[in-house]
C-alpha cells in the first residue's frame, strides 16, 4: 500500500517549475540553454529595499512576528490599497503570507468544502486547479478563446455558474497570456456576480504594475457591491523584483482573513521578519523604478511579438501586461512536422534549439506555448533566432 494520499495523486507538479528545473540541469551539463520558462523578473531588488532588509538584521528584527503580518507591513498594505486603488481596508482585513501562492492556498483551504466549485478561466496560472483539488474543491475550467482576448465573457460566466459555485478567479493582467480586463469588461462581469450573492471573487492582481500602452488596471474589488465578496490578492515579487523574499498579501472580508490566518498558524506561521521589513520599504518607498522597468519590459514585448509574427506557422497576440506572450503554434502540429501536441513542440524546441518554454496545455489551452520575456534583450534575440530556425526546419 502506498504511503501517498489519494488527494496528492490527483495533482501534478508545477509545469513552469519543472521546465525551469530542466533548463537548469541542462545548463549545469554544459548545454547552452536559454530559459524562457520562469516567471521571474531579471532585474535585481532595488537597493533601498535591500538596505531595509539589512537594517532589519542589524537591528535584531529576527524574531517571530504576528502570524499574518507585522503591524508596520499591514499598515503599508492598507495605505497602498487606498493610494493606488481607492480601496479602504482596516489592518484586520489584511493578511501576509509566504508569497501570494501561500495566501491563495490559505484562502482555498479555509473556504472550500467537498464538491464546492471554483470557476477558473483558461488559460490559467498552472497552480490554480491543483490548489483547488488539494483543498477538496472542484475546478471548473472555462476555456477562453483567443478571439475573446483569452478572457472570460459574461455569457460564458453566466453559463458556468451553478448552485455549487463558491469562487471565481480573475487574473489581470494574466499569467500566461498577459491579457488584461478593461474597466468595462470588469463591470459587465460584475453585473452577473452581483446577482449571484453566494459567489466570492479571487482577484489575482500580482501583475498590477506591469502594464503597457496606457492600459488602466482595474480590480473588481473597486466595484462597491462586490468588495465584501472579493479577496484582492497581490505581492511584491513581480513589481519589486523580490521573488526570493517570499512576500504575498491580500485584503478581504474580516471573517475570511481571520480564517486564512488560522490555516497559516498551523502551517508556516509568519513569513520572514526580514522580508516583511523589506516589503514595508518596497510599498512605502520610491516607486519610480516600476515604470522604468515596465518600459524595458515593453520594449522586450514588442520585439518578441514582432519576431514571432514573422515566423511561418506561428502567430502571437500583443498582451496588455505581465511579461509573457502566448503564441499560437497550431499550424505546426501536423503529419508533416510529426508534432501532434504543443507538448511535442516544446520538447523538440528544447532538444533541437536549446530554448525552454512551457506548453499551453499546462495552462489549460492546447495549441499554444508560453514565453517569459523577463530576461535580457540579448538572450531574447538569440532565442528568437533559434525559434525561427527551428520552425523553418519544421516547414521545410
Amino acid at each position: 500500500m502506498s504511503i501517498i494520499s489519494d488527494t496528492l495523486k490527483r495533482i501534478k507538479p508545477s509545469a513552469t517549475i519543472a521546465v525551469s528545473q530542466k533548463a537548469r540541469e541542462l545548463k549545469a551539463a554544459g548545454v547552452d540553454v536559454i530559459g524562457l520558462g520562469q516567471g521571474e523578473p531579471d532585474f535585481d531588488t532595488p537597493d533601498n529595499i535591500k538596505d531595509a532588509g539589512i537594517k532589519a538584521i542589524k537591528d535584531g528584527d529576527t524574531k517571530y512576528t504576528a502570524v499574518d503580518g507585522t503591524p508596520a507591513l499591514k499598515k503599508a498594505i492598507v495605505d497602498k490599497f487606498k493610494r493606488e486603488n481607492n480601496l479602504v481596508y482596516s489592518t484586520e482585513q489584511v493578511t501576509v503570507g509566504t508569497g501570494a501562492k501561500q495566501v491563495l492556498f490559505n484562502a482555498f483551504v479555509a473556504t472550500l468544502n467537498k464538491g464546492d466549485e471554483v470557476i477558473i478561466p483558461a488559460p490559467f496560472w498552472v497552480s490554480y486547479p491543483d490548489m483547488v483539488l488539494l483543498a477538496g474543491g472542484k475546478p471548473k475550467i472555462i476555456k477562453c478563446n483567443e478571439s475573446d482576448g483569452f478572457k472570460i465573457t459574461p455569457k460564458k460566466l453566466k453559463k458556468a455558474i451553478s448552485k455549487k459555485t463558491k469562487w471565481l478567479i480573475l487574473n489581470s493582467p494574466s499569467n500566461p497570456t498577459g491579457a488584461g480586463y478593461t474597466k468595462d469588461e470588469i463591470e459587465e462581469l460584475s453585473k452577473i456576480l452581483i446577482k449571484n450573492k453566494k459567489i466570492h471573487i479571487l482577484s489575482d492582481d500580482i501583475y498590477e504594475h506591469i502594464r503597457y500602452d496606457n492600459f488602466n488596471f482595474f480590480t473588481i474589488a473597486q466595484v462597491s457591491k462586490l468588495k465584501d465578496r472579493t479577496l484582492a490578492l497581490n505581492g511584491v515579487s513581480k513589481s519589486y523584483a523580490m521573488t526570493g523574499w517570499r512576500i504575498g498579501y491580500a485584503a478581504g472580508p474580516k471573517e475570511l482573513i481571520k480564517a486564512m490566518g488560522k490555516v497559516q498558524s498551523q502551517s508556516t506561521s509568519n513569513t520572514s521578519s526580514i522580508s516583511q521589513a523589506a516589503a514595508v520599504e518596497a510599498l512605502n518607498g520610491n516607486q519610480d523604478f516600476i515604470s522604468e522597468r515596465s518600459n524595458a519590459f515593453k520594449k522586450r514585448r514588442d520585439f518578441v511579438v514582432s519576431s514571432l509574427n514573422k515566423i511561418k506557422g506561428l502567430s502571437c497576440v500583443k498582451p496588455n501586461g505581465a511579461f509573457y506572450v502566448f503564441p499560437n503554434c497550431k499550424k505546426l502540429l501536423n503529419k508533416k512536422t510529426k508534432l501532434k501536441t504543443d507538448a511535442d513542440f516544446v520538447e523538440q524546441l528544447l532538444i533541437k534549439a536549446n530554448v525552454a518554454v512551457v506548453q499551453g496545455s499546462a495552462f489549460g489551452l492546447d495549441g499554444y506555448f508560453r514565453i517569459s520575456y523577463a530576461t535580457s534583450m540579448e538572450k531574447l534575440k538569440v532565442a528568437m533566432d533559434r525559434i525561427k530556425t527551428f520552425c523553418e526546419n519544421l516547414n521545410s
